[in-house]
């Protein structure tokens, strides 16, 4: 047979070799009858054993797996008879439904038994071993499968991404079709924010003209979306409108006609600021206005000192058995009287020591005083300096997800706000703009509040720099500390952290210290190096456990980029067993063992605590766990997080990546016995003295750098962070902004 030639098979999926829940790329093996099985192989999204395809394609030989028939086009054909239904459900297609159930299922319903769980879901319960719970979950689990494998084949046909497929059908439902014929940009809407480029092409495909109202209203708004990733609440409106005409290649004149429309429609907010047209988001205006407004109002309110202030002094200096500098004691007098107070500084100045003071006075005074941090991480550092319990400003403040709009909301806000008469935030150099705007939304007015931090680290993910422009207005309530105590001097790493905070380059000589330096002669040299000191050197020599070691990289990329080094670390760390099962997703392979990372906030995400106390939602960001259990049979991954359990099924491994090499921007909050910092070239962006700076305070007790003394020179002098367009300076600087 011609192997081009186009070819239309049929027949039933009698196995299931491999399949990507990114991107919708299968192996199967399709039984044609007559015990006549194929390879096939292609984009065919969330296939089950049982169901039968029409498949158009053509065969080739693969060099390595022999003839196989490459899918090009499939129609999905629910099966007829009963023996096909009960082959079908048998391949745990629907999700609760085993093969035992099954047989009992069909039993009952024979050739209906699918239209049942379609229509009448609820009469299942007359087969034993379902309740009236269970069958409704039955069929709105086959509804959804149903729906979502019809929008699956309609966005591979128009070559979007697989996995938007799941968020559009949640978001639209079964009108997501005919609202995309409608508006193909709806993709791009906060929710989905899919590729530009990607719907862009779906609708020109679908006769949408270059210069419709509806392509340059995406575009711009786009583009506002867009730039939040590189920490801008807005953009200068002639800034908006030239990277909007090189995006779509449309006039200036057709894009100032559309955000005039967008402004008049109240999409986008248009300001006046620093002699500046400026456009934002709606979101991001009230973020930015209302922190402005709110930490005017705190940073000005004084509350009446309590009786006995200097004895309260000296008992929370007893406490923590030490005599407070005069830094130090102007912080607590102000945590006593103000309503707000900043405290900033590097390591070794004393922060620490001031929270436990500030939560000793407080203890003293009665007042009720809560913990948070930007992430779990963090919180559980500040459970540990401190000795109380932390939580995650997302937690503290009661994220979650609306099913309706797929929006985040918190249930603490103004119309009820926390119960707490203080409010202590560390890590503030991580909070982005909009969740100190819900943070401030859900403080009591009458509340003291308490913000830590370091504003030399890296700047939030998110949008703004809402720390450093608190700092930079001099208009709020702030202590600086400077002095390194003398204890902390005697470390290198608080030492070096200063020297590179100063532009100067790090001591990188001293043999009997915390901070050492390893030159490798080349990037594949450096990645043995780091493996050798997490594997053998490291715990051999210092007494250092594997899972007390974090290897920090400026970047992903290249041989001692995190990729390739979580790769290492892995075989070498977590090597492969008969006893460890193991999942691929994507090009990632997890194993039973490995340590992983949450890289998305997830506030559905259902955890349990280890000991079963407690059960909750969310798993955010940043947080760090060990891979315990993959389960085949449920496609269910159980990870541990310090003191809780979360289990994701196997479509969601992608909010996971290996943690044995992060980037510095993803340690962030944390604080690890021992950081091995993996040092060559990258992008200029990348190798910032910001970058540098909080790699090394990342570290308690140990800092190894192995790599380039020339790339950290090159961090050290680049004082670049990169311009964010942040408008909460000015406001604050200016009462009527």
């Amino acid at each position: 047979m011609n192997q081009q030639e186009l070819v239309i098979l049929q027949g039933t999926v009698s196995a299931i070799i491999f399949q990507n829940y990114d991107n919708g790329y299968a192996v199967l093996r399709l039984n044609l009858g007559n015990d006549q099985n194929i390879t096939l192989v292609g984009t065919i999204p969330l296939p089950s054993v049982g169901e039968r395809l029409m498949v158009t394609g053509r065969w080739s030989n693969h060099a390595s797996y022999g003839r196989q028939f490459e899918a090009e086009f499939l129609e999905r054909l629910m099966p007829q008879t009963a023996s096909e239904i009960l082959s079908y459900l048998s391949g745990r297609s629907i999700k609760g439904i085993g093969p035992r159930l099954a047989a009992r299922i069909v039993e009952r319903f024979g050739e209906n038994t699918l239209l049942v769980m379609e229509r009448e879901p609820e009469r299942l319960a007359e087969v034993s071993g379902i309740s009236d719970k269970k069958a409704l979950e039955i069929g709105e689990t086959f509804r959804l499968q149903v729906g979502m494998r019809h929008l699956l084949e309609f966005f591979t046909l128009h070559q979007l991404p697989a996995e938007l497929a799941v968020k559009t059908y949640k978001l639209y439902g079964e009108a997501a079709i005919d609202l995309l014929y409608d508006d193909p940009y709806l993709l791009t809407e906060e929710g989905l924010e899919a590729p530009f480029g990607a719907v862009d092409r779906f609708a020109i495909d679908m006769g949408v003209s270059g210069e419709d109202p509806r392509r340059v209203d995406a575009g711009i708004v786009f583009e506002l979306r867009y730039n939040l990733s590189a920490g801008h609440s807005f953009l200068p409106e002639n800034k908006l409108i030239a990277a909007t005409v090189q995006l779509l290649s449309v006039d200036n004149a057709t894009v100032e006609v559309a955000v005039d429309r967008l402004v008049d429609t109240q999409r986008l907010v248009r300001d006046y600021l620093a002699d500046t047209h400026i456009v934002y988001l709606p979101e991001l205006y009230r973020a930015e206005t209302y922190c402005a407004r709110r930490l005017r109002e705190q940073g000005t309110a004084r509350l009446p000192a309590p009786a006995a202030l200097n004895k309260k002094l000296q008992q929370a200096a007893k406490d923590s058995s030490l005599q407070y500098s005069s830094q130090q004691e102007l912080a607590l007098r102000e945590a006593a009287t103000g309503s707000l107070l900043l405290i900033t500084g590097g390591p070794g100045t004393g922060k620490t020591t001031i929270l436990r003071g500030i939560l000793s006075l407080y203890d003293q005074m009665g007042l009720n005083c809560v913990l948070c941090a930007p992430t779990g991480r963090a919180a559980k550092r500040l459970t540990e300096v401190t000795g109380r319990d932390a939580s995650t400003i997302h937690r503290l403040l009661g994220a979650g997800i609306d099913p309706q709009t797929g929006n985040l909301f918190f249930t603490h806000d103004e119309d009820n706000p926390l119960k707490a008469d203080a409010v202590i935030v560390d890590e503030m150099s991580m909070v982005d703009v909009q969740l100190l705007g819900s943070l401030l939304q859900a403080v009591p007015q009458n509340a003291r509040l308490i913000l830590v931090g370091d504003p030399d680290q890296l700047p939030p993910v998110g949008p703004g720099f809402p720390f450093r422009d608190m700092l930079r207005s001099n208009m709020l309530p702030a202590v600086r500390l400077t002095e390194i105590f003398r204890q902390a001097q005697e470390s290198l790493i608080v030492m070096n952290a200063h020297r590179v905070n100063r532009g100067e380059m790090p001591e990188l000589k001293n043999a009997k210290s915390d901070f050492f330096f390893l030159p490798g002669r080349s990037e594949e040299q450096v990645a043995q190096t780091i493996v050798g000191l997490c594997t053998t050197r490291l715990p051999q020599n210092m007494g250092i456990p594997p899972e007390q070691i974090q290897v920090l990289c400026p970047t992903k990329k290249g041989p001692a980029g995190t990729a390739v080094l979580n790769q290492l670390l892995q075989a070498n760390l977590n090597p492969p067993a008969p006893t460890k099962n193991e999942r691929a997703f994507g090009d990632t392979l997890f194993r039973e063992g490995d340590r992983v990372m949450q890289i998305r906030n997830n506030y559905d995400l259902l955890w349990k605590k280890t000991d079963g106390s407690q059960v909750g939602a969310g798993i955010f960001n940043g947080d760090i766990g060990i891979i315990r259990s993959i389960d085949s049979s449920t496609e269910l991954v159980t990870v541990e997080f310090d003191d809780r359990e979360a289990d994701y099924d196997f479509t969601q491994l992608g909010e996971l990546e290996l943690a044995y090499a992060l980037t510095v921007h993803k340690s962030q909050g944390s604080e690890y016995r021992a950081i091995v910092l993996s040092a060559w070239n990258a992008s200029a962006y990348l190798l910032s003295r910001s970058i540098l700076y909080t790699a090394i305070t990342r570290a308690r007790e140990l800092l190894i750098i192995a790599g380039r003394e020339d790339t950290i020179f090159t961090m050290t002098q680049n004082a670049q962070t990169g311009r964010r367009y942040s408008g909460l300076k000015l406001r604050l600087q200016h009462q009527e902004a």
